[in-house]
């Protein structure tokens, strides 16, 4: 029987030991750590916590080792004169030991900010009275200074505290903390002390009081630190440091992967940056982010290496922490061209920007094929079966929860059949109820944006101008969402919200026609729009019909048949979308629901 060895170990070396190993570069930060961020408060309580042995949390690090690297960084204030390979990477803790580097052995004011944000510098002390009196908050102790090592008052006319000699520093008895670890400096200092004092005894004994009470604790400081060894894999790095990450932000895959690339001289974040714009050109592929370019990007390159190999296509975290920089250099264009590819299709189907696309997660597997298929996705049998697929993600609601399998599932499955196999798993699996409709209430759902983008499909036109809904009028036309019976006018008849707040009481129009309907019952807009702007009654129909919406019906404001009907003609349009019929149209729940079958 084998036994699982340890992944960490775990060391308690001296504080000390920790930040002269910083200043020597031994100790670093990998580049995908964000900057050190500590206002001047917190900084003063660490340093309290540690003058009184208090525990300040363990430290996360890692070996660094060949069989992958981090691009490193030394710590903020850390300057070396040549360039050193760190034995050691900082995974969590960066704020504190930075914090107490600055503080302690950096030289130099500390950079920080107020509790408003307010950008100062400061040196810090301890006010040796205060630390050496029992009922006295350690905190208050903690003495910050400006860079000038002067308090002032009374708009800097009156000078509160002045420590800019070391005679100010002993006659206030304040010991500056950028000597707590330099053992000469600090014997210099002590040496001035006394005598400054002509050696009085007094001031000797309390000089002695304040080292072993204070400053002994210091050089005996033992900081726990969780050390994980050389070979411990990327996507466990990426997952400790999102479970012990004590500033709360979670380290993303791509920051990540930018710091991997970047120890082989690649600028990941500069590269996306370039390609979020191209990108953004299209309005569909604006919520397009660094994660999903990353992910379908790896979601190709597993498919050329399942056509080559054989090996199974995946795309989750571990398999995007495996992409090596060769792979995405290859790869990264074509999905930039599958993703345009992607945008196009979209705009085929009306859908013209990001916050009605249905499902963003969808755009990468879509995006992904495109990239495959290249010049094929052109032709118009291809883009009928991928369009039938995705309309079968969209109305089955497949997308809404962890993707990646489902991302593997379709790169080979819409690939295979576009090549002649059997249809992929997401229209097998796709299935839409009736009585969704009803609960289609808002554009967070990823069935109700697709239900719209099918109407304006279908060739829907505004109540009063008369256009379709076209990329070269969505925009100018400042086209929504809106009631086709008016919620006023619904409210006041007391017409359950289930049904008037439904998708199969709204429509596309355009913001104006939308200010004309008002809160009026439809007949009353409708006369409204025929004398008003003209529109002949013939025409109007026709408007009507391109909307799924029955003349007679609205005309004669029977919402109930009105509903009843257009619920029938939106399940007809999601079946001639998906290629599938839908099951239960007379079932007893939905002719309760809808007063008959549908």
């Amino acid at each position: 029987m084998t036994h699982a060895a340890s992944t960490f170990e775990t060391i308690e070396p001296n504080l000390g030991e920790l930040l002269a190993n910083i200043r020597a570069g031994k100790i670093q930060l990998p580049d995908f750590q964000r900057g050190w961020v500590w206002d001047d408060n917190r900084i003063r309580s660490l340093i309290a916590s540690v003058s009184m042995s208090y525990p300040i949390g363990a430290i996360m690090t890692m070996e660094t080792g060949d069989n992958f690297r981090f691009l490193p960084r030394t710590f903020e204030g850390v300057s070396l004169l040549q360039k050193v390979n760190p034995d050691i990477l900082v995974l969590d803790g960066q704020q504190r030991l930075t914090s107490l580097y600055l503080a302690f052995l950096s030289g130099k004011p500390v950079p920080t900010t107020t509790e408003k944000k307010k950008e100062i510098e400061r040196f810090y002390y301890l006010d040796m009275e205060k630390c050496l009196d029992p009922y006295t908050d350690r905190f208050d102790a903690v003495i910050s200074i400006p860079e000038n090592r002067q308090i002032t008052s009374d708009f800097g006319r009156k000078t509160e505290l002045d420590l800019t000699n070391r005679e100010m520093e002993y006659k206030n008895c304040m010991f500056p903390l950028l000597l707590i670890y330099d053992l000469q400096g600090f014997a210099q200092w002590k040496q001035g002390y006394v005598q400054y004092f002509n050696n009085t005894p007094e001031k000797f004994q309390f000089l002695s009081n304040f080292e072993l009470e204070v400053w002994l604790r210091f050089q005996q400081y033992k900081v726990p630190v969780i050390k994980l060894n050389k070979d411990t894999p990327k996507d466990a790095v990426c997952q400790v440091f999102e479970n012990v990450n004590t500033g709360g932000v979670s380290l993303t895959v791509f920051e990540l992967m930018t710091a991997t690339y970047a120890a082989e001289g690649y600028r990941l974040r500069e590269d996306w940056e370039k390609r979020k714009k191209s990108l953004q050109e299209h309005h569909a592929l604006q919520g397009i982010d660094e994660s999903m370019f990353l992910t379908a990007v790896t979601l190709l390159t597993s498919h050329q290496r399942h056509v080559k190999d054989k090996t199974a296509v995946s795309c989750k975290r571990k398999d995007v922490l495996e992409l090596s920089l060769d792979d995405y250099q290859k790869n990264a264009d074509i999905i930039v061209d599958g993703m345009r590819s992607a945008a196009k299709i979209l705009a085929r189907e009306k859908i013209f920007e990001e916050r009605n696309i249905p499902y963003q997660t969808q755009l990468v597997p879509l995006s992904a094929i495109c990239a495959n298929l290249g010049k094929r996705v052109e032709n118009d049998s291809i883009k009928e079966r991928i369009i039938r697929w995705y309309w079968c993600g969209v109305f089955g609601e497949l997308y809404g929860g962890a993707n990646e399998t489902r991302y593997a599932l379709d790169m080979v499955g819409v690939i295979n059949w576009l090549d002649g196999g059997d249809v992929p798993a997401t229209i097998r699996d796709s299935n839409f109820s009736p009585t969704r409709l009803l609960t289609l209430q808002t554009r967070l759902s990823a069935a109700y944006k697709g239900l719209m983008a099918l109407l304006m499909k279908k060739g829907s036109r505004d109540f009063i101008s008369g256009d379709p809904i076209e990329l070269n009028t969505y925009f100018d036309s400042v086209i929504d969402i809106h009631h086709i019976f008016p919620a006023a006018y619904c409210e006041k008849l007391n017409f359950k919200r289930e049904m008037w707040n439904s998708i199969i009481n709204k429509a596309a129009l355009s913001g104006r026609t939308n200010r004309i309907l008002g809160g009026h019952k439809p007949s009353t807009y409708i006369q409204t729009i025929q004398k008003q702007e003209k529109v002949e009654p013939e025409k109007l129909d026709k408007i009507f019909e391109s909307h799924l919406i029955d003349p007679d019906f609205i005309r004669s404001d029977d919402f109930f048949n009105f509903i009843q009907n257009r619920a029938k003609l939106l399940l007809n349009t999601i079946e001639d979308a998906t290629g599938k019929a839908i099951a239960g149209r007379d079932s007893k729940e939905v002719v309760k629901a809808f007063g008959g079958a549908l």
